[in-house]
């Protein structure tokens, strides 16, 4: 069953209405306050919580609104709570599972597949999601400052292969709009750059980060937007959700989503299709749909390639193609992500 939020919850959220950075300064960093928030703090996953994790618990208070009380397998809770099972040491999990230390030719610059490059635009992110990639990323040595940030600026304008610049992170959106307008401004004076794409989960975390000023960003930029938002799971898909995303589609933005396929999350056809379902509601289509990528700590998330198959053939039987996405591993090296085919 998808949630459906309260009157308190509503409350919660309409307090950050107008505020993302007021709702950042107020997010949940303690996992015990978060399962008291929920009415936890005497249940069996208690005995469960990592109290003090090395990769912190972050949690922007409208995602909290979104969870169940008193629902210890909530599955936008399981997302961001730490729980011993990270300690668990598992072969084949590593600190950079996608290798991407290989691919930067410059610091904050990726350079994994053909006409397109990835800045690290910022370290930082608005929800600290358990399963995350970048997890133990040595962000202290991709810092964009004033002296590496024209670095990567030199070398775009020396790589006439590259016409899509994809803002990744942590978080784009975490950069102010004053110093988002001019990162864009930098890169559109980059002439072969075409594609400005940005993949960002908080639109989805803290609706009210999609501003007036960002839309005029996105509106006045000459290069043509791609907006990739992250949702695991129907119930992240709010009405505050929905009123973000039309902004964002009204400034000329093309909107996806993908989404990790994680065990106690969405690995079960019904939840996906929900998903898919509701983003089109919100006038965002799905895109991938990843299998876990093997970092540290994450073990407990894994959906076999099997299973993920099996999942989305049942999507094809339930779905129009457009809202199908694309099942997909990221390999290092590879040319592109594997398209899992059943």
């Amino acid at each position: 069953m998808i949630p459906v939020a309260t009157a308190s919850r509503q409350s919660s959220l309409s307090r950050h209405a107008d505020d993302w950075q007021q709702a950042l300064r107020d997010a949940l960093r303690d996992p015990l306050e978060l399962l008291a928030r929920l009415d936890l703090t005497d249940s069996a996953l208690a005995t469960q919580v990592l109290t003090d994790p090395t990769f912190r618990v972050l949690v922007p208070l409208p995602f909290l609104a979104r969870m169940q009380k008193g629902d210890p397998n909530d599955p936008l809770l399981r997302q961001v709570l730490a729980i011993r099972a990270e300690q668990t040491e598992t072969v084949g999990y590593v600190a950079d599972p996608l290798q991407e230390a290989d691919f930067s030719p410059v610091p904050g610059l990726l350079r994994k597949y053909q006409g397109r490059a990835l800045l690290i635009a910022t370290s930082v992110c608005a929800v600290h999601c358990r399963y995350c990639f970048r997890r133990e990323f040595p962000y202290a040595e991709h810092r964009i400052d004033g002296a590496s940030g024209e670095l990567i600026i030199d070398a775009l304008q020396r790589d006439p292969n590259v016409h899509e610049i994809i803002l990744s992170g942590g978080d784009p959106l975490m950069l102010k709009d004053a110093s988002l307008g001019t990162l864009i401004e930098r890169l559109a004076s980059v002439p072969h750059l075409r594609t400005l794409r940005i993949h960002t989960r908080l639109p989805i975390v803290i609706p009210a980060r999609v501003t007036p000023a960002l839309a005029r960003i996105l509106r006045a930029t000459r290069l043509r937007s791609v907006v990739v938002l992250h949702a695991n799971h129907p119930a992240e898909i709010d009405a505050e959700v929905r009123v973000a995303a039309a902004r964002l589609s009204q400034a000329g933005s093309t909107l996806l989503n993908q989404s990790v396929l994680l065990a106690g999350v969405n690995d079960d056809a019904t939840t996906l299709a929900q998903l898919s379902e509701r983003l089109f509601s919100a006038g965002v289509l799905p895109y991938y749909l990843h299998l876990l990528d093997p970092v540290h700590g994450t073990a407990h998330f894994d959906v076999t390639e099997s299973r993920g198959r099996h999942l989305i053939d049942a999507l094809r039987s339930r779905l129009p193609g457009y809202l199908v996405p694309r099942l997909v591993r990221e390999t290092p090296g590879a040319n592109a992500k594997q398209v899992k085919a059943s």
